[in-house]
């Protein structure tokens, strides 16, 4: 049994527990860090992490050092620890159990926006279930498909629409899988790896490669944060159309071709940003509601197909600088984390 301290009020609790937290502590460098973290108080409970989603492009801006000063508060993680540019614990797709004894939550599969971390403890509130019938590694697609959904909540796609998505990388391929289920809309994925072809048709979709992008198309989603990317979303985009601008560029300056027919056939840009919920849907939709139907969303194995990569906690100094920064072909990436017995120590067995 772990050593029993006597709080102000008499009560007996369980001691502090160490846990093991992934911190970016400088440009290109990351590494893992002990932590002690008190037994959960009331309306609080601990998680112990099971899997973690890396945002690849996100994080690779967190990893760089490039996030804006003029965005380094709006950027704030849930539960992030320290500040930008460094040293700052950062990332927003944890599922873990709840290791407390108590609550409706007690031994629930839950989706958290936490840092990467070993085990945690946070506000109740905090947790969403997840349904059972979404595996643990799939869960932590959680935010993407958040971000996918408040996409198409931002281009209001309709039935029979003919639909392109420039870039096909996880939100892009949740963005055309979503468009792909509305009643006979036709949906392209335009990508210059045409490796993304067999995604494409897996989720009901056609697949282009830039250069054969089809034109006149009824809404334009751009997600490949690059300046060729969304001069493609514009050269499809038809007449009087708007092209969702998902992708986020950091403190980088990226040119947009205005000239052409960017007038003349009266196009928009539209900015979408997870968050934020669109003005229209405001004063009906809270956070939590988008989330809990972003993880309804996920109970389709073909989702399955996004997740390219796999990593082990332990390994991630040694192997995340050069995954968020070499180019490759990748899509989603999971983090595993030890079962509690090969924990060393061995972070809360709560008994409370």
């Amino acid at each position: 049994m772990p050593a029993v301290n006597k709080s102000e009020d008499g009560a007996s609790g369980i001691a502090d527990r160490a846990a093991r937290a992934l911190w970016y502590v400088g440009e290109g460098r990351c590494e893992i860090q002990t932590e002690l973290i008190a037994p959960p108080e009331h309306g609080k409970v601990a998680v112990r992490t099971h899997a973690s989603g890396i945002s690849r492009g996100t994080e690779r801006l967190v990893l760089l050092g490039q996030i804006p000063t003029s965005e380094m508060d709006r950027m704030k993680a849930p539960f992030q620890a320290g500040d930008f540019p460094f040293p700052v614990k950062y990332g927003y797709a944890c599922v873990g159990t709840v290791a407390t004894a108590q609550g409706i939550l007690a031994g629930r599969r839950v989706f958290c926006l936490h840092p990467h971390q070993t085990s945690f403890v946070v506000p109740e509130h905090a947790c969403h279930p997840v349904p059972d019938d979404v595996p643990s590694d799939r869960a932590v697609l959680a935010a993407n498909m958040e971000t996918a959904l408040n996409a198409l909540w931002d281009g209001k796609p309709s039935p029979a629409d003919h639909i392109c998505v420039v870039g096909g990388g996880v939100v892009g391929l949740l963005i055309a899988y979503l468009c792909a289920k509305i009643p006979g809309t036709r949906v392209t994925v335009a990508d210059t790896d045409p490796g993304r072809a067999k995604l494409a048709q897996a989720f009901g979709c056609c697949f282009a490669l830039p250069e054969s992008c089809p034109p006149s198309q009824d809404l334009v989603f751009h997600a490949s944060a690059s300046a060729q990317g969304l001069d493609t979303a514009l050269s499809a985009a038809g007449k009087e159309a708007a092209v969702v601008e998902v992708s986020w560029y950091g403190a980088s300056t990226v040119p947009v071709a205005l000239g052409g027919p960017f007038h003349s056939q009266r196009l928009k840009i539209v900015s979408s940003q997870v968050g934020t919920i669109p003005p229209d849907r405001r004063n009906r939709w809270s956070f939590d509601r988008r989330l809990s139907a972003a993880l309804s969303l996920l109970n389709d194995p073909v989702l399955d197909l996004l997740i390219s990569d796999r990593m082990s906690f332990e390994d991630l100094p040694d192997q995340l600088p050069a995954f968020l920064t070499e180019p490759q072909g990748g899509l989603a990436a999971v983090v595993e984390y030890p079962e509690p017995s090969a924990r060393l120590p061995h972070p809360l067995e709560l008994d409370v």
